[in-house]
């Protein structure tokens, strides 16, 4: 089986190629990876759980470089046995090159061999299994690279990110949780103002009440998803007219 392409990745030639070296990333990066164990300065050991077509397996992998010249190209062999599912043999190279929007083009030639089950599946199955965990694989190397470095609140002077969390979380309120309190506010209101007119009567202001209740509890619980330690503003003035309101309703009683 063999495959090619080519990748434009939104970094420098120097930092992809230190990716590339970077065990912790590649883990994270490649598809399925259970462990990836350095044995030495060409020489990886890759743990990953992959199905490929309805066939699922473990390969335990050794992925060996050579040709090494940095940060243009490199090749690499992997040998894979993957138990009683069978066996993968590949050879790979990879090169680097100046994209024209200051990114790097990765282009990649790769030479495999199965045997076992897996060479039972077919060259559809096993091209299009290929081309799925390479791009999923680029993405993650992309995304990866891409992601800025993490800056330590103790050498820039930044606030914790908990620290804004309460007035964060009020600011996210979705338009669709506003809305619903406008219109339960203005039901709530309507309820009462008819108690009041029919002589208070208990059912409607029950029901306006219980009505209150629910969208204070909703709007909490859905700013309690947002934030540790969400804040909820009440209007004291409110508070007190309904107090009154229902006070006079039920002296009038």
């Amino acid at each position: 089986m063999q495959m090619s392409g080519q990748e434009t990745i939104a970094a420098s030639r120097q930092r992809v190629w230190d990716t590339l070296y970077d065990p912790e990333i590649l883990k994270r990066c490649i598809p399925g990876c259970q462990s990836l164990t350095q044995e030495a300065d060409d020489r990886l050991r890759v743990i990953a759980e992959i199905k490929i077509g309805p066939i699922g397996a473990r390969f335990n992998a050794v992925v060996t470089r050579s040709d090494v010249d940095a940060p243009r190209a490199c090749a690499m062999r992997i040998e894979g046995q993957g138990g009683t599912v069978g066996f993968v043999k590949s050879a790979a190279k990879l090169r680097l090159s100046d994209a024209a929007n200051g990114g790097t083009v990765l282009t990649y030639e790769v030479d495999a061999d199965v045997g076992g089950r897996l060479a039972q599946l077919g060259g559809p199955i096993l091209d299009a299994t290929a081309k799925q965990l390479s791009a999923k694989f680029f993405r993650q190397l992309g995304a990866a690279i891409g992601a800025p470095p993490s800056a330590s609140p103790a050498t820039t002077g930044a606030l914790p990110a908990t620290a804004s969390a309460p007035a964060t979380a009020a600011r996210s309120l979705s338009p669709w949780w506003t809305a619903l309190a406008v219109c339960v506010a203005a039901l709530v209101g309507y309820l009462l103002g008819n108690a009041q007119s029919a002589g208070g009567a208990a059912d409607w202001r029950g029901l306006a009440l219980g009505l209150l209740v629910i969208v204070v509890a909703a709007a909490g619980f859905e700013l309690g998803k947002r934030s540790a330690a969400p804040v909820l503003q009440v209007d004291p003035a409110l508070v007190t007219r309904l107090l009154a309101l229902l006070q006079k309703q039920e002296n009038e009683r």
